[in-house]
């Protein structure tokens, strides 16, 4: 015997397995339970389709709709929620131990507009020769980003070393 082919989405017209549904008219309107192929009959006579909507009721409740329309507007809806969905991206932000003072105001710019559109920031100090013999520098200058960031970001990853580079992870809050 060969099987219809499985349809993705609310199960309509023959489909619905339950004896008894309750139905929703096109306006809206309770008309209350009946039987599933009377509704059937009824949703045809307005040139619409028995469409299940909430399967685990008791008994489901149908509605009559045009099926093609309602997986459409479905369809158009996880559309528009996957575009406004905002995925969080970790940016990087690349320092030196002895940075400069008005260098350092460029990186914390950069730092705070990255945390305020919503992602994590990667604080990489790089130590480059003798630089390496003098990690406690490192580590006062991302214990005064720590601070300068406080308010709107928090700590997921502590100061650690990896090589000849220091590394900090910020998230924010």
């Amino acid at each position: 015997m060969l099987t219809p082919p499985v349809k993705s989405g609310p199960r309509y017209n023959q489909m619905i397995t339950s004896d008894k549904v309750r139905v929703i008219d096109e306006n809206g309107e309770n008309l209350g339970v009946m039987y599933t192929r009377e509704a059937i009959e009824q949703a045809a006579e307005v040139g619409l389709d028995l469409v299940e909507i909430s399967p685990n009721a008791d008994p489901p409740v149908a509605k009559f709709l045009d099926v093609g329309k309602f997986r459409y507007e479905a369809q158009k809806k996880a559309n528009a929620a996957r575009k406004n969905q905002k995925t969080q991206e970790i940016k990087e932000i690349k320092m030196r131990p002895n940075i400069d003072g008005h260098d350092y105001d460029v990186k914390m710019r950069a730092i705070h507009k990255f945390i305020g559109e919503g992602d994590k920031v990667k604080v990489t100090l790089r130590f480059r020769g003798r630089e390496l013999s003098h990690q406690q520098l490192g580590m006062n200058l991302l214990k005064r980003v720590q601070e300068d960031t406080a308010e709107e970001a928090k700590i997921e990853a502590y100061p650690r070393m990896e090589g000849r580079q220091m590394l900090m992870v910020l998230s924010p809050k």
